[in-house]
């Protein structure tokens, strides 16, 4: 017989039941040795410094579970017969039995995870819901019937929707497995919320739950859900009624269609129209043929193309049927233009009477200008429906007006001749060369001196080199570089036309060589030059040329000239003036008994060699140059020719030399080299 519980062992002296040492959130409080373990007896121990916790939390095979601590706070060692917090509160609940002991209590359950009890367990409710149809006429909704599923293990749902064959739908899945989402608030769907008879809205669709599974009912009134009577599963009425049999259509009584094809066939009548499609866009006027198959009134339509119209050739504008010419009244907003019409929409199809020449008609949706008929239409409409006048109607566009051309002014970029090139067609070209005239005169430059006039007093002393090239007309001005003048030298002007003073964008005046005289004044672009001085080549071109030259610009160059020319007589050393004449006399007349000889080409190459334009050359240089030319004289002649001419060791005046060979001493020479440049061109 025992008086109370039997001793066990206990938590140690000074340590009060159910307290387990090291589970504090501070440093362990040790009593003093003899001490109750009451407030006041105690001190922490000041040489603590961990007071990190065991862990408790754990998984093993993807399960959380818990442990008992290894070890106490901050590492101290736990003893291992302490009480578990189960054991100590079965102490602290359980009484005092005298005779009999403890009763005995039963186990408790175990712990069953939700994702283990409800494995495979899922709840099938059958909905269905209304989709509306905006694009038929036959209807206006389709009921669509699915399978909602909830899964017990994790509260998630799908929606699944029976595949119906040549349904023209996408069925299946129409939702996959997850948690669906109840209101704004974040909360979700629970089995909870479902029953029979009641509207479910998942993301804007709302379902209608109609019945369930055997099981899905059980589970539902097993926890306490009153589930309410099953409804009918609505069908869709459009199914239903393509399910019907369709009626056999009753075709009246009227024409033999036989009797016609044998009394026409073979028979067509061919109007000549014209499609007026100017109100579309780049629309035009397209030639047209309508034909008519008297044995089953279909009509046919065939455009005419020509040639290079602009087209693609399609044999067929519209083909072979029958057009309706006036329909039933039915429901305009329904868009029936876009279905094939029946024969019972159509109240009036088209037939010959409709068909005349000057009349419009309009086959789907196009219309049709008729002006003329071919001769069997002709006398089909005579016997059949007593018409005479068959007087074609005149469809000729009449010739626009031609609208004068009107160039826009000149806008100042370019020349005018090559502005004017965009106004003369889309893709403009450069203006066209005259090409003999560049070969003619290719090479040839008329250099002047020009002085600027300007207010300015820096300006006074600057000079500039005017060029003319005879093969384009055009000028360039160069300005020599002058050291310590504080103005850069170069290009003045790049090679481009000049019009004179007063000329207009729409006629133009240039600059020609006869307006280039001692002392004149030339407007290049708002500047104002003055002709100071010129080539010595520009005297020999205007006189070699006298003919195309006013006979003023001739003379103002050759009296520029005049002095010079008695200097070099008087100061020549050497030789007379007289005898060098002499001897040019005699080698020309050496020349004549010889081959025809080009002076031209050999006067161009001396001056194309003579850059500086100072008329002496390099006796070196002097000596390749006739050597290449082989001039057709005595070696003695030439000789004593290089040496009248010879002004110094190094140096020989070129012009003087060429005087024994005018350009005009072989005028045969020159025609052939002409020949020979038209060829090459």
């Amino acid at each position: 017989m025992s008086s109370g519980p039997e001793p066990g062992p206990g938590p140690g002296p000074g340590i009060q039941p159910g307290i387990r040492p090291g589970t504090g959130t501070g440093p362990p409080i040790v009593p003093e040795t003899g001490l109750p373990f009451l407030p006041g007896c105690a001190i922490k121990d000041p040489t603590k410094t961990s007071f990190h916790r065991c862990q408790t939390m754990d998984f093993k095979n993807g399960y959380a579970f818990f442990q008992l601590p290894r070890e106490g706070v901050g590492g101290d060692t736990l003893f291992a017969n302490q009480l578990s917090q189960d054991e100590l509160d079965d102490l602290c609940t359980k009484g005092a039995t005298l005779t009999y002991g403890q009763v005995k209590r039963p186990a408790p359950s175990r712990f069953i995870p939700a994702f283990v009890a409800y494995d495979k367990k899922v709840l099938k409710f059958d909905a269905y819901f209304m989709e509306e149809v905006a694009i038929s006429a036959e209807e206006h909704y389709r009921i669509r019937q699915v399978c909602i599923y909830y899964y017990l293990e994790d509260d998630s749902m799908c929606i699944i929707e029976p595949k119906v064959k040549n349904s023209g739908l996408i069925q299946g899945k129409l939702m996959r497995r997850h948690r669906v989402p109840k209101n704004v608030h974040g909360d979700y769907y629970h089995w909870k919320d479902l029953n029979l008879g009641i509207d479910l809205t998942i993301y804007g669709r709302t379902y209608r739950l109609v019945n369930c599974d055997s099981f899905t009912k059980v589970f539902l009134e097993s926890q306490g859900i009153v589930v309410n009577p099953p409804e009918e599963l609505v069908s869709d009425p459009y199914t239903e009624q393509r399910q019907t049999p369709v009626q056999k259509r009753i075709t009246p009584t009227g024409p033999d269609p036989f009797r016609q094809f044998l009394a026409y066939d073979t028979k067509v009548l061919r109007f000549y129209a014209i499609w007026d499609d100017t109100n579309c866009a780049f629309g035009d006027h397209h030639p047209c043929i309508i034909h008519y198959f008297l044995a089953d009134d279909t009509v046919e339509v065939r455009e005419v193309h020509k040639r290079n119209d602009g087209r693609d050739p399609f044999p067929v504008l519209m083909r072979r049927q029958r057009l309706p010419k006036v329909f039933v009244d039915k429901n305009k907003n329904f868009p029936s233009c876009v279905l094939e019409i029946t024969d019972h929409e159509v109240q009036e199809w088209y037939s010959p009477k409709d068909f005349a020449i000057g009349k419009t008609v309009t086959l789907l949706g196009r219309t049709f200008f008729i002006y003329d008929c071919d001769k069997f239409t002709q006398d089909f409409y005579r016997d059949k429906y007593g018409i005479t006048d068959f007087q074609p109607v005149d469809v000729n566009k009449k010739p626009l007006e031609k609208v004068p051309q009107v160039i826009p002014p000149y806008n100042g970029f370019g020349i005018p001749e090559d502005s004017l090139q965009n106004c003369l067609s889309l893709f403009p070209k450069p203006p066209r060369k005259d090409i003999i005239k560049m070969l003619e005169n290719n090479l040839k430059v008329l250099r002047y001196q020009v002085a600027l006039e300007s207010p300015v007093p820096e300006d006074k002393n600057r000079r500039f080199i005017l060029s003319y090239f005879l093969a384009d007309d055009t000028i360039s001005i160069y300005e020599p570089p002058v050291r310590n003048s504080g103005i850069t030298g170069g290009k003045y002007l790049r090679r481009t036309k000049v019009t004179k003073p007063g000329s207009t964008p729409e006629n133009p005046i240039y600059y020609e060589p006869s307006d280039f005289t001692i002392g004149s004044t030339i407007e290049v672009f708002g500047h104002r030059f003055i002709i100071i001085d010129a080539d010595e080549y520009v005297l020999n071109y205007l006189e070699r040329n006298a003919e195309s030259f006013p006979a003023a610009t001739v003379q103002s160059i050759r009296d520029h000239f005049l002095p010079r020319k008695v200097v070099v007589e008087t100061t020549s050393s050497g030789f007379p003036k007289k005898e060098l004449d002499d001897l040019i006399v005699e080698v020309q007349k050496e020349l004549k008994l010889q081959e025809p000889f080009n002076t031209r080409q050999f006067h161009e190459a001396f001056h194309h060699c003579d850059t500086e334009g100072s008329g002496f050359l390099d006796k070196t240089r002097f000596l390749t140059l006739c050597d290449r030319f082989n001039v057709p004289t005595s070696t003695i002649l030439l000789k004593k020719l290089i040496d009248y001419c010879s002004c110094d060791e190094d140096k020989v005046n070129y012009r003087d030399f060429l005087r024994a060979f005018p350009s005009d001493l072989f005028p045969e020479a020159e025609g052939q080299g002409q020949q020979l440049n038209s060829q090459l061109t």
